[in-house]
């Protein structure tokens, strides 16, 4: 397969400079901005000119299809708010080049996706979920962000693009390149990763009430402080989750919403986000336990009323023994005795696809271990040789 290093970098590149942040190579792409579709307009463009038939499903996820039964190689193209430039865009951009080598080889069949909001802007990796249908679309529509706006309205400002879903079928399985997001091989030095499995999550928003009231006039053993009953909260729940979570188990408070938000006034209501993510589902439904409790001990002693959002999530997934031995003998033939099988901790797209079909990722380093910012980074040493290292799965493949 005529490989073309140089391209693959200049695609990436160019990718970047749709919604760069002009700090480091920082990227603000969220799904359905001006940029994300920019960029998905740009791509669409490329997987023509390389012989594929564009198809734009109804929640704007972009396909380049392969004639016949094809491989499907592929990641996002949406950034976090503040985000990195490889996140998900290598992914593409490696289906890109190996997508275009296949046509210039003789056609191998090799199909390409980015899939739209897998940042969560609305809910958890929300195109691929609805596309192997965890998630129903009306359900989806449904779902607002932080701004109040509906995925359904948001959708729509793709305007005539969309079409029917495409059919999984079609497809023999999907293998996702992406980087590693951890610390992990930029420590060890080796050149790339084989995912054994993909961690599950859980995600939803807990709102608790209490009282507004006068900072300077109210005694503190009267208050109904929402931020206090959030901050004993999250105390409470890093003591009670040591016997149940493991070293790999993370949970998150990254989003609060404290009301109103004011120096002088005692908050009297709290929204904050609760994600948490571990290898095992049982260990999830557990933690989801002491989650509930922890909070509804927390409401009862402070005297605040206790709501609960949606819950939102994935299974732990293990990726398919065929496609990874395939990764793991072009790794090998590659980066010789420089590689590793390893678990993701990041959740991907590859968890809602496997459902359809088998399928893989394979990690290359992230510089410091650093993501989900603007310093986000990888060698393009290390960027070629996971390109070469997938380009080598494929050709065993098809």
């Amino acid at each position: 397969m005529p490989l073309n290093p140089e391209r693959f970098l200049q695609s990436l590149h160019h990718l970047r400079s749709i919604g760069a942040s002009g700090v480091a190579k920082g990227v603000v792409r969220p799904a359905f901005s001006a940029p994300d579709i920019a960029a998905r307009e740009w791509l669409m463009a490329q997987l023509e000119a390389c012989g594929l038939q564009v198809h734009v499903d109804p929640v704007g996820s972009v396909f380049g299809l392969a004639p016949g039964k094809s491989l499907l190689l592929g990641s996002h193209t949406d950034t976090q708010p503040e985000g990195g430039w490889l996140d998900g865009a290598l992914g593409v951009m490696a289906a890109l080049e190996i997508a275009r080598a296949a046509q210039e080889d003789g056609g191998a069949p090799v199909s390409v996706v980015s899939f739209q909001d897998e940042e969560g802007r609305f809910g958890v990796t929300t195109g691929s979920a609805i596309w192997c249908e965890t998630l129903d679309l009306a359900t989806a529509d449904e779902l607002v962000d932080r701004d109040g706006v509906r995925f359904g309205d948001a959708r729509a400002s793709m305007g005539g693009k969309a079409a029917d879903f495409v059919d999984p079928a079609r497809f023999r399985g999907y293998i996702e390149m992406h980087i590693e997001q951890g610390p992990v091989m930029d420590g060890s030095g080796e050149a790339v990763g084989v995912v054994t499995d993909i961690v599950g999550i859980r995600d939803m928003k807990i709102t608790m009430q209490g009282q507004q009231n006068h900072a300077g006039t109210t005694p503190m053993a009267l208050r109904r402080d929402a931020f206090q009953a959030l901050s004993a909260f999250n105390a409470a729940l890093n003591e009670r989750l040591r016997n149940v979570v493991t070293p790999q188990t993370v949970w998150t408070i990254g989003h609060v919403i404290l009301h109103p938000n004011a120096s002088s006034i005692v908050p009297g209501k709290v929204t904050f986000s609760m994600q948490w993510r571990d290898g095992d589902a049982d260990r999830l439904t557990r933690m989801e336990a002491v989650i509930r409790d922890t909070a509804r001990e927390i409401a009862n002693v402070q005297g605040m009323a206790l709501s609960y959002g949606r819950m939102l999530g994935l299974d732990p997934v293990a990726m398919d023994c065929a496609l990874r031995a395939a990764l793991e003998a072009s790794a090998e033939e590659q980066a010789p005795d420089n590689w590793r099988a390893m678990a993701s901790g990041a959740l991907h797209d590859a968890t809602n696809v496997a459902a359809l079909m088998p399928s893989a990722m394979l990690f290359v380093p992230s510089i410091n271990g650093i993501s989900h910012a603007f310093e986000e980074d990888t060698a393009e040493d290390d960027l070629v040789t996971g390109l070469k290292v997938l380009a080598g799965a494929v050709a065993r493949l098809v």
